[in-house]
């Protein structure tokens, strides 16, 4: 299962990288060093609440979006975690507009899947634009 502060440091280094903005920037207007920018965005530290609106702003999201966004990717990851397909499944990326899709790869070996000592697969589908 991913770490709050994971997940968290994963979507505030996509909105910079959407931004096409750079640590230094980012840092600056969030007067955060930007040795510390870069661990809360590799998930090595954890920001306060304080720190964490300020990143945001420097960003100019919302928190309440911000925390949305990791909540919806948290979310999305249990319910796969439940179903079996993380941890110990196997997984097929399946190319689509959007968030990236997950499907059950079928066994490479033939086998059912179920016996695999937790190693993922993933193979590419083709898919037609419409």
């Amino acid at each position: 299962m991913t770490l709050l502060r994971t997940q968290l440091g994963t979507t505030l280094r996509g909105h910079r990288l959407r931004q096409r903005r750079t640590l230094r920037d980012v840092s600056g207007a969030a007067r955060v060093s930007l040795g510390y920018l870069s661990e809360v965005e590799r998930g090595q530290k954890e920001p306060s609440s304080e720190l964490l609106a300020a990143i945001a702003t420097a960003l100019d999201v919302e928190l309440s979006d911000l925390f949305a966004e990791v909540a919806s990717v948290l979310r999305r990851e249990e319910k796969l975690a439940t179903a079996g397909i993380l941890g110990g499944g196997r997984l097929a990326a399946v190319p689509g507009a959007g968030s990236a899709r997950l499907t059950p790869a079928p066994p490479v070996d033939g086998s059912t899947g179920t016996g695999n000592a937790g190693g993922v697969a993933v193979r590419a589908v083709a898919t037609v634009a419409a």
